[in-house]
């Protein structure tokens, strides 16, 4: 009989780095594709606020809220028996107050059962950071771009180019590993700046759109499956067309209701 997979930890998380072994993520915001990314080895699965734009249509994740990631934190909690699951905390959610940041962040692990938060942002939320952590909270960082910063960057641009911005970028991540972060993402970063940075840390770094040096990588699910045909970003690799299997399933199923093919008789009940 197979023992049931023991579920993975942040302290598990920071030795795949010490050991030299790549951590694989994902975005997961439903119990059905979260069941599915656990079942096949997934280290750590992240209930995203890019869930407003690749689920609710929305032009950036700013309009996320606590309730919203709560809701779709618990379904794919559900679905998870092995994986850290990790929540990303809202905009508004922790930037205010830390004594806010605790508390939301409190009710989000409490609430959904996931193992850590996700806070954006480099030194200035490094005391949010370590007051979280003091608290028994697991924290995950973002440094690079931050979405939730889109429009005071100017856009979904590459950040830490020239040495000024690449310091900054540096100093950033080494405040929240000071800070006590488990780990950080680096999103659309210079990939030798990426590769730098995570050879200066010894929490692990999670890439997307930073280049192979990470200590592991994320990407959107949808966006890997082929369901969000509108965005192509340069880092993107689309291992799945499920929006054409998806249009030739629709386009069967309603012949065969126009035709009278379906339902058959083995459909129906005595």
């Amino acid at each position: 009989m197979t023992a049931e997979p023991r579920p993975l930890t942040t302290h598990d998380i920071l030795a795949m780095k010490q050991a030299g072994k790549k951590i694989v993520s994902l975005t997961a915001y439903d119990v059905l594709t979260a069941r599915l990314l656990d079942e096949v080895g997934v280290d750590l699965i992240l209930v995203g606020d890019s869930v407003n734009q690749v689920v609710a249509g929305r032009d950036t994740t700013l309009s996320a809220t606590l309730e919203q990631m709560i809701y779709h934190g618990q379904a794919v909690r559900r679905g998870v028996k092995h994986a850290l699951v990790v929540i990303d905390l809202p905009f508004l959610t922790y930037q205010v107050t830390i004594e806010s940041a605790i508390r939301n962040a409190g009710r989000a692990l409490q609430e959904t059962s996931a193992q850590a938060v996700k806070l954006e942002g480099g030194a200035a939320m490094a005391a949010t950071v370590q007051a979280l952590v003091e608290r028994g909270i697991p924290v995950m960082g973002h440094v690079g771009l931050t979405p939730q910063s889109v429009h005071a960057l100017g856009g979904y641009r590459v950040q830490g180019r020239g040495d000024q911005a690449a310091e900054r970028l540096m100093r950033d991540a080494q405040a929240l590993e000071a800070a006590g972060a488990f780990s950080i993402v680096l999103e659309l970063v210079p990939a030798a700046l990426a590769t730098d940075i995570s050879r200066a840390l010894t929490v692990p770094t999670i890439g997307i759109g930073a280049g192979a040096g990470c200590d592991g990588q994320v990407l959107v699910l949808p966006d890997l499956l082929g369901l969000n045909e509108g965005f192509s970003p340069k880092f993107l690799r689309r291992y799945a067309d499920l929006a054409g299997v998806i249009r030739d399933a629709v386009r069967a199923y309603a012949a065969d209701v126009r035709e009278g093919r379906y339902p058959a008789p083995e459909h129906g009940f005595d």
